[in-house]
């Protein structure tokens, strides 16, 4: 019933909204967990990928190479058999999350492939390898809008490894505009260092630092992301190499991923109430634009030129100051002023009501719905799967963990 009452909150919210592009359907909310591999091309991703599931030498396996190989976004699913899903389909389906995806184009879409494998592991989450990053190719020359699609599957990744080798330090131009991308999900990278056994002790050091110059200026945080070195295939570790390091590495790379599975119902109810958070302080700031431009106008008023006055200057009229004044919005959460431009460009004003006229005596009101949902039903839902879970279990015959070290016992 809760879970219900939480739907209807949120369709509540995108009804305020008017934004229909950040609506979250149900095959969201309801969605395994995603684990999204990026980074340069040919730094070991899909290789990665085929050695967390162990599909190296199956018919299931990723191709791979020492050329760029992915220019698909490939999501690896579970199913009964393996099958291989189109884009267009997967975008047509309202059961599965990925229906957004259409807004990106067919061109897109026919980059994009879904594969059902039968793999224990993936009953409990989804993977999702993308193309490798080339400095020296534009982004139009993609053909479809690369670094938003990359920010799409950004927004609803739970866990995000980013993916170098010892060859491929540098940062480009493409590299940083992810990074940006990145900003505000520190706490779901994991920076991968690959193929670490091709150094010796001294090499490794050195590019170990190397990577940490390279990243300092893209991530400005107290706290860096954690970072795994390892070479993460099936083939046996080099002689003369941290090999029990590259194991424990390897081990914890998984605890890591496990951990992820088993918090999914918290980190999906965070993903709600943020977006929910977002909802409400963008029905709040549209309310208040509504409102200015009623006071201003006149008999004799020019009702254009009254409300471009407004949205060209937001601060003249005090629109953002007073909903911080009036609310207990953040200021770091309210959104960039010039987005109201493209938005009332695409949504006259006149089409909205005010706030208060949106409430029944038998309904309610439609923020207070999004604020009781906010403030007492999501956490009082967090609070309550907290009481029921042990924190250090880490159960492995439930998220499937247990089937990917096989291959790593092939290091010994």
């Amino acid at each position: 019933m809760r879970a219900l009452v939480l739907l209807g909150c949120l369709l509540a919210s995108l009804l305020l909204s008017g934004q229909a592009r950040h609506e979250i359907i149900n095959g969201e909310i309801t969605s395994k967990p995603m684990v999204l591999f990026l980074g340069p091309w040919s730094v070991g991703k899909s290789t990665m990928i085929n050695y967390l599931l162990g599909l190296e030498n199956t018919r299931y396996q990723l191709y791979t190479g020492a050329e760029p190989t992915t220019s698909e976004f490939t999501v690896l699913m579970h199913g009964p058999k393996l099958k291989t899903i189109e884009g267009i389909v997967m975008a047509a389906d309202s059961a599965r999350s990925f229906s957004p995806l259409e807004k990106f184009g067919q061109n897109f879409l026919e980059k994009l492939i879904g594969i059902e494998v039968p793999h224990k592991l993936l009953e409990r989450v989804t993977f999702v390898d993308t193309p490798g990053i080339i400095e020296n190719r534009k982004q139009q020359e993609r053909g479809y809008p690369f670094n938003d699609v990359c920010q799409w599957f950004i927004d609803r990744a739970d866990l995000i490894f980013v993916v170098f080798d010892p060859t491929k330090l540098d940062v480009g131009l493409e590299l940083e505009m992810l990074f940006r991308q990145l900003k505000g999900r520190e706490s779901q990278i994991r920076i991968i260092l690959n193929k670490a056994d091709n150094l010796a002790t001294q090499m490794l050091m050195r590019v170990y630092g190397a990577l940490f110059w390279s990243l300092a200026p893209l991530i400005n945080v107290t706290e860096p992301p954690r970072v795994y070195v390892s070479s993460f295939w099936p083939q046996a570790y080099k002689p003369d190499t941290h090999q029990e390091l590259f194991l424990q590495e390897e081990i914890s790379l998984l605890e890591d991923l496990n951990q992820v599975i088993e918090n999914r119902l918290e980190n999906k109810i965070a993903f709600i109430r943020q977006h929910a958070i977002r909802v409400r302080i963008h029905a709040l700031l549209v309310d208040r634009y509504l409102q200015t431009y009623r006071d201003k106008m006149t008999f004799f008023s020019d009702g254009e030129l009254v409300f471009k006055d407004i949205v060209e200057d937001p601060d003249k009229f005090y629109i953002f100051k007073t909903i911080l004044a009036k609310t207990n919005v953040s200021k770091f959460d309210l959104p960039n002023r010039e987005a109201y431009k493209d938005f009332f460009g695409i949504n006259p004003i006149s089409s909205f009501k005010l706030l208060s006229q949106q409430c029944s005596y038998m309904g309610g009101c439609f923020l207070e719905k999004i604020e009781r949902a906010i403030t007492q039903e999501l956490p009082g839902l967090l609070g309550s799967l907290g009481l029921g879970k042990n924190p250090g279990a880490l159960n492995c015959d439930k998220t499937g963990c247990s089937e990917t070290p096989k291959n790593r016992y092939r290091k010994h």
